[in-house]
């Protein structure tokens, strides 16, 4: 607290944004973790375990295209506090008894929890634009590598907090402790965020969610197909390939994913210096279809490994890193060029369509993570992933080339 009182009024703005991405992150990870492994040693197949998290997707695509709107209209420090607020009432939901925790409840937890996770990230990505100075760039590019990269690291934290509390608390008493610690995330953010932060000069129209220009459609159809690519493999297959196949516990299924994802956000932090920024080169839409050709290789690979079998563990595993790092960068250039291609008045509104994309894209990657698993395994849903990447390399060669 000290030490925000000597920072710049955008500064203390962007740290206190920051900060409550963070903490909503770490409970967001956990909670996916829980999910996916208590529900898993309930016994209940990939394909249920994906359908968990049906609503949580399904209302991700929704409060993204609404909450655009409701940011221009009555601020982004609301709809970010309204999101800290939906995740605590989604925890309290899974406290019931465990003989309560049915297939229709724990959806309509996940519904809550995806409202309130997609008003949180709309939110805090809006809210760089208007924070940083018009033609500054580069440290545009640079903030928005900071959150994004910062905030999937603290998700992979996330996912090892979530198998390490299943293992030492259990699942109800694990879904206490993130409530009462977001409780105080949750009031700290209500006394903190600026008032007016976000709010349009005009009050927009619920017509205007579907006016875009032809860039952000485009990034957005790429972003839709570039986290189809992940999901696909990642939310349900993975975890259940590594228990069912590998053999492996809570913790080693909770500790490889969390390692994943922090590396991945640790390389999204880097991704300006490793795109070029510091020789002049920001991002457009020529860099981001190369990163997405490159990136399509690795699943394709990975998938030929496992038919194959072919030192199968061992490239599985190191690939899936290197898909890890590559999709970083993808994911990172993807975020700068959303906030710069996004009006100043009413950012909220260009940013919610883009992460409805992103939404729909995680949506269909979790349907197909457990169907695909189910039916045709694991290297299936590598097979899809590489040919989601070639889709959105293909979208990227339109977008702006400046």
């Amino acid at each position: 607290m000290a030490m925000l009182t000597t920072l710049s009024a955008q500064m203390r703005q962007y740290w206190v944004v920051t900060g409550n991405y963070w903490a909503f992150t770490l409970t967001d990870g956990a909670l996916r973790m829980l999910v996916v492994l208590y529900f898993y040693g309930l016994g209940y197949s990939p394909l249920n375990i994906a359908m968990l998290f049906l609503f949580y997707e399904i209302f991700g695509v929704i409060t993204n295209l609404v909450g655009g709107v409701l940011g221009a209209r009555i601020g982004l420090n609301k709809t970010m506090n309204i999101g800290l607020f939906l995740q605590i009432a989604a925890l309290a939901m899974l406290l019931v008894p465990t003989d309560m925790l049915s297939l229709v409840w724990v959806m309509s937890a996940q519904a809550l929890s995806g409202i309130a996770k997609d008003l949180n990230k709309m939110s805090a990505k809006s809210s760089i634009k208007l924070l940083v100075p018009a033609d500054a760039n580069g440290q545009l590019y640079r903030w928005v590598a900071i959150l994004t990269g910062s905030k999937n690291a603290l998700k992979g934290v996330g996912f090892f907090m979530g198998g390490a509390l299943l293992s030492l608390l259990g699942f109800q008493l694990a879904v206490l402790t993130m409530a009462l610690a977001l409780v105080l995330v949750w009031v700290f953010s209500l006394v903190s965020l600026k008032a007016d932060l976000g709010k349009a000069k005009h009050k927009p129209k619920f017509t205007d969610i579907l006016s875009k220009s032809p860039a952000i459609n485009r990034l957005s159809a790429a972003r839709l197909f570039l986290f189809g690519a992940r999901d696909v493999w990642f939310v349900v297959a993975l975890p259940v390939y590594l228990t069912a196949n590998l053999g492996w516990d809570h913790w080693s299924v909770g500790s490889f994913l969390a390692v994943w994802v922090m590396g991945y956000g640790l390389i999204q932090g880097l991704a300006p210096r490793i795109t070029g920024m510091s020789h002049g080169q920001l991002p457009n839409g020529k860099m981001a279809a190369s990163w997405a050709a490159i990136l399509t290789a690795v699943p394709f690979l990975l998938a030929l490994a496992l038919i194959a079998d072919f030192h199968a563990r061992t490239i599985l595993l190191i690939g899936l890193m290197l898909f890890g790092a590559l999709f970083a960068i993808n994911s990172s250039l993807h975020s700068y060029l959303i906030v710069n291609y996004a009006s100043d008045d009413g950012v909220s509104l260009d940013v919610g369509f883009y992460y409805m994309a992103n939404a729909l894209g995680r949506l269909i990657g979790t349907l197909l993570s457990g169907w695909v698993y189910q039916t045709s395994g694991l290297a299936a849903c590598l097979v899809i992933s590489g040919l989601f990447t070639g889709v959105a390399a293909i979208i990227s060669l339109k977008l702006p080339r400046q």
